[in-house]
């Protein structure tokens, strides 16, 4: 990894901790619901997954179908944001994907052990955004939720939303 791919990673996760500890920091100061921050993270990555994938899809080809796009979002764009590839992707081929990451970048700053178990939602927020982001700006709408048993390991729930 080169000088600034560090310097990039580096301001990402502190820019990440940032937004999640200043939500929660104003939430407790009485400027906001507690329970909204994670909806507000969500948003937030949803925003940033859209212009995210409008960026790296602009010289792709056509997708051929759900489970190509989700390729995508497994390889291309997690390698982009993450500089790793998802470890595991599962299907039930209907409409159900389960992404799996074996050493999650937003949450290896943490101790690998149970005890921060409790605050890793906070810090998947942005994330499940991202991906429900970048999947709608693909024409798919799910819901992405999130699940940590032993940390820095998590796996994002993808329910494509059929209309």
């Amino acid at each position: 990894m080169t000088r600034p791919e560090m310097a990039d990673e580096a301001l990402f996760l502190l820019l990440h901790n940032e937004m999640v500890s200043g939500l929660y920091r104003a939430a407790e100061q009485g400027e906001g619901e507690n329970g909204r921050c994670i909806t507000k993270l969500e948003n937030m990555g949803f925003r940033v997954g859209q212009g995210l994938i409008e960026r790296f899809t602009k010289d792709t080809a056509r997708f051929k179908d759900e489970l190509d796009i989700m390729k995508f979002i497994c390889k291309d764009f997690w390698t982009t944001v993450f500089k790793k590839q998802i470890d595991n992707l599962r299907t039930n081929h209907q409409g159900i994907y389960v992404l799996q990451d074996n050493k999650f970048r937003l949450l290896t700053q943490m101790s690998a052990g149970k005890q921060y178990l409790e605050y890793a939602p906070k810090y998947l927020a942005f994330t499940c955004g991202l991906i429900r982001g970048g999947l709608s700006n693909l024409g798919i709408k799910s819901i992405v939720t999130a699940e940590v048993s032993a940390m820095p390991a998590c796996k994002f729930q993808v329910m494509i939303q059929k209309i």
